[in-house]
């Protein structure tokens, strides 16, 4: 009798706090996040901007960054334009959602000021006096206020492909024309968020649809309950009472559940994805309905049955083609692997993984072969238009440039993907160029793929290339840093269009260990690390040296203070200690202010390059 007594008490417990939850809120809550349409006047910096808008998810100038990725250089944004600052959106005192920023007092500050400069109209003196105890025409010096900005999780009655908003101030320059083209957003569907609004009226705000840090719009999440009810308390109360009734079914009848063999292969469309058995929570963020399965038969159509006129490419995971399918020029993958559970659980996640500077996996199939479906990019990769002699040369800006696209990408799978990834095979045939040259990563999780279906059938899969290995590979010691390391080489390779490894040939060879001499050409081996290490490493100015490996294709269209900048980021990034090594978003920072002086040649060489080493050993 015990365990059914424990249950039932525990039963009663949260119908008690379910209660407690249930009563009826003015404001409905769907979003934890907004965005603050916030204009830059002269002289304005993200770091300015970081210290007014400080919250739970703005702290400093990189997490104002990722919402404007147009933004190449964070110490010079041009003024008289706006930049798009997340903040936490409440549901305050029960009655409207907004958030609460807390702002110091300085002198001459005046309620009017700091709704109108300080804000850029995001609050209203009105509101600042409303949600303060100091009279507006006494503001003591150093004192605390309450900035009241509003904000909107959107609606499902005029829209459930929105769930992001801009909280926007109106200007003189706006019209519902203006933002319409601006956005990309039909005026009509405007005018339904903001019914009754005159977007023409100079001031006021809006709330407009808005973008997430990998561009996409984001949808509304699925409806949960009954208006009335907290989702999150309910969902919080559903999940106890959940475990607790498996538990108690679990003791009950002493049932565990079977493990699948690992050997075992599946289809998606006949069998359920659940948490692995040893225990990885990767399957957790899965949206099944997001990851498109595709029959064989559509891949062999888009295909031409995989002919070798569609082959566009061939690479230690499988071979790839070109195809069109449901109207997408698409690249598909045939992996030379079987899909077990565990591959295919990460797989889902993989498709949920979005970023503009990583190819987006679409789907995939899983008849026979396993195919993955990818986006096409029509430029390639960068090894094919750095070595080969018949492309026409890329310039150093698009360079930088692409640089920084790689370190963006790599930082958003290090820091921000649920759940984070090694890539542990960075090299310049997995940077692919879209028709902008913009650069994007390859393969990504294709190792923890591999690794899966290593591990199904008991063998060994060393990841990596050689020449972009750093030394503690051989040790097995997997970080972070590894792909910090072949970032690095990829830099060298940015600069000299060199192989990361080199042959070169030699005549009147010596084997000095062995006393043997001999007049064959024989071939020897260097890597570009080792290549770069001589020049860098010389006593005195390494400038002339570089320039002898500076790409000759570029010929005199370069400045070499830029050359030498990015060789220092490589440097640091292939240092034989993985804990000196920079973490990627302290090299997008970098790399952002040296885009910069490209851009601006006038400037080159005024803009101090900083890199900030955080020791840890990520």
């Amino acid at each position: 009798m015990e365990q059914p007594l424990k249950f039932r008490l525990s039963l009663l417990f949260l119908l008690l706090v379910l209660q407690s939850i249930t009563s009826e809120s003015k404001c409905s809550k769907t979003c934890d996040l907004a965005l603050a349409s916030y204009y830059i006047r002269p002289g304005t910096t993200l770091a300015n901007i970081s210290k007014v808008m400080q919250s739970n998810v703005v702290s400093k100038e990189e997490d104002i960054l990722s919402y404007n990725t147009a933004i190449t250089n964070i110490d010079a944004i041009q003024s008289d334009t706006r930049v798009n600052v997340p903040f936490p959106c409440d549901c305050i005192n029960d009655e409207f959602l907004g958030h609460t920023f807390l702002y110091k007092l300085r002198l001459g500050d005046i309620y009017p000021s700091i709704a109108e400069r300080t804000y850029t109209n995001l609050t209203t003196e009105e509101w600042m006096e409303r949600v303060n105890s100091y009279p507006g025409t006494d503001l003591p010096v150093s004192a605390m206020v309450n900035v009241t900005v509003n904000c909107s999780c959107g609606s499902r009655e005029v829209s459930k492909d929105y769930g992001l908003f801009i909280t926007y101030p109106l200007s003189s320059k706006d019209t519902l024309e203006s933002i319409s083209k601006d956005t990309m957003i039909e005026a009509e569907l405007l005018q339904r968020y903001n019914p009754g609004v005159n977007f023409s009226q100079g001031s006021g705000l809006v709330f407009i649809p808005g973008k997430d840090e990998n561009g996409f719009y984001v949808p509304l999440p699925p409806s949960l309950g009954t208006a009335g009810i907290s989702i999150g308390g309910l969902c919080m109360v559903l999940l106890l009472l959940l475990c607790i009734y498996v538990r108690y079914f679990r003791m009950k009848n002493g049932e565990e559940k079977s493990k699948l063999s690992p050997d075992d292969s599946m289809t998606p469309s006949t069998k359920d994805v659940d948490k692995d058995t040893n225990g990885d929570t990767g399957s957790r963020y899965i949206w099944l309905d997001k990851s498109p399965e595709f029959s064989y038969e559509e891949l062999a159509n888009a295909t031409d049955n995989f002919s070798l006129a569609k082959k566009i490419g061939q690479g230690g995971f499988g071979e790839v083609y070109y195809g069109e399918l449901r109207g997408q020029k698409i690249a598909i993958k045939k992996m030379k692997m079987q899909a077990t559970r565990e591959f295919l659980s990460e797989l889902k996640v993989l498709t949920s993984v979005h970023h503009r500077n990583l190819v987006h996996l679409i789907g995939y199939c899983v008849e026979g072969f396993l195919f993955l479906v990818y986006e096409y990019m029509e430029n390639g990769n960068l090894n094919q238009h750095l070595h080969n002699s018949e492309k026409e040369p890329i310039t150093l800006s698009t360079r930088m440039k692409i640089a920084l696209d790689v370190a963006r990408g790599l930082e958003y799978i290090h820091d921000h993907s649920i759940p984070v990834y090694i890539h542990r095979d960075i090299k310049s045939d997995n940077i692919l160029l879209n028709e902008n040259f913009t650069g994007k990563v390859a393969d990504f999780g294709l190792t923890k793929l591999t690794d899966a279906a290593s591990s199904a059938d008991n063998t060994d899969h060393v990841a990596g290339t050689f020449g972009y290995m750093p030394p503690e590979n051989a040790y097995g010691r997997i970080s972070r840093k590894i792909d910090v390391y072949a970032f690095g080489v990829v830099l060298y390779e940015l600069i000299s269009a060199k192989a990361a490894v080199i042959k070169i040939d030699k005549t009147e060879f010596e084997l000095k260990s062995l006393e043997i001499k001999t007049n064959e050409s024989i071939d020897e081996y260097k890597s570009l690390v080792a290549l770069f290490d001589e020049v860098m490493d010389q006593t005195g100015d390494p400038i002339e040296g570089l320039r002898k490996l500076v790409d000759p294709r570029l010929g005199y269209n370069y400045s070499i203070d830029s050359i030498s900048k990015m060789a220092k980021l490589a440097k640091a990034c292939i240092n034989r200690d993985p804990k000196q090594r920079p973490k990627m978003r302290d090299l997008v920072v970098s790399l952002m202010k040296l885009n910069y002086t490209i851009d601006d040649e006038s400037r080159t060489g005024s803009a101090e390059l900083s890199l900030a080493v955080e020791h840890d050993s990520n």
